[in-house]
């Protein structure tokens, strides 16, 4: 992701996210950190016709990694695409040499919690009235030892998104 597909994605997160969306601001703070030695990471996925259609964020500090957002454009969900932004997401975990990684996920997003589960995360814990304002409670989940083979590469459908 670069600060070219701010606008984009804002589009994308305010449709997605309308409760709890990221603002502008939070968005070019996360990609400031996102220079060589960074502590974040961000990519985002496109059509054919180059329209950003899902997005996905990491932080890694100390050995510890955070998914600090993924979205993908509900026209464009079940095709593999959210599985391979998680799977870019736990290979850069690994590259920076991250023990565990983490996310929250709201309660209510069933389809989500899976495929988390189906990349090795497990819940750990649940953080009561995270996303607000709706105050749904987040379920936090955990993946030991992230690895760049930990992923199935069948799981992706097309690996030429992001």
């Amino acid at each position: 992701m670069r600060w070219w597909d701010i606008e984009p994605v804002m589009e994308l997160e305010l449709r997605l996210f309308p409760e709890d969306a990221w603002s502008h601001g939070m968005y070019w703070s996360e990609l400031a950190e996102t220079h060589p030695g960074g502590t974040r990471h961000y990519t985002v996925a496109t059509a054919a016709d180059g329209t950003i259609v899902g997005y996905a964020g990491l932080m890694a500090i100390a050995g510890e990694g955070d998914v600090q957002t993924i979205a993908v454009d509900e026209r464009h969900q079940g095709a593999g695409l959210g599985a391979a932004l998680l799977t870019d997401l736990i290979r850069e975990s690994a590259r920076r040499g991250c023990a565990e990684l983490l996310l929250e996920v709201r309660v209510d997003n069933p389809r989500a919690q899976r495929l988390y589960e189906r990349h090795g995360f497990q819940p750990v814990g649940i953080r009561r009235g995270y996303y607000q304002p709706a105050n749904v409670d987040a379920l936090v989940m955990r993946l030991d030892h992230p690895s760049t083979d930990s992923t199935d590469p069948k799981d992706i459908e097309d690996p030429r998104h992001g």
